[in-house]
């Protein structure tokens, strides 16, 4: 049984960092393009960053400069280390690949 499992989330002040991990059992992992997402109350669930099987990354516009995502294969873990944080940056952070989810971990920012 695919489980993905997301840790790491909390609160922090505007300006602050946060490293989210999200660690899959069940799984080949390395083979898999990997996913953060997240969602705002109220809003839609969005893409956030991607890491593809080779290590290249994709990141949406408004986290560009800000957030890494990274992996590491051995662990089954891939990793979002979010840098200058925004207010609106709060929101649950879920990993994904293909159709599978974790549960998400809470971010908060605010001072």
């Amino acid at each position: 049984q695919v489980q993905l499992v997301e840790s790491g989330g909390g609160l922090v002040q505007p300006g602050g960092s946060l490293r989210v991990s999200c660690a899959a059992s069940g799984t080949i992992f390395n083979i898999y393009i990997m996913n953060w997402y997240r969602q705002a109350p109220g809003k839609q669930r969005e893409l956030v960053a991607t890491i593809f099987p080779n290590g290249n990354t994709n990141y949406a516009d408004f986290v560009k400069g800000r957030f890494t995502i990274s992996r590491d294969n051995a662990k089954k873990t891939v990793y979002l280390q979010m840098n200058s944080l925004k207010p609106e940056d709060t929101a649950v952070y879920y990993c994904n690949f293909i159709r599978n989810w974790g549960k998400g971990t809470l971010v908060t920012v605010s001072s």
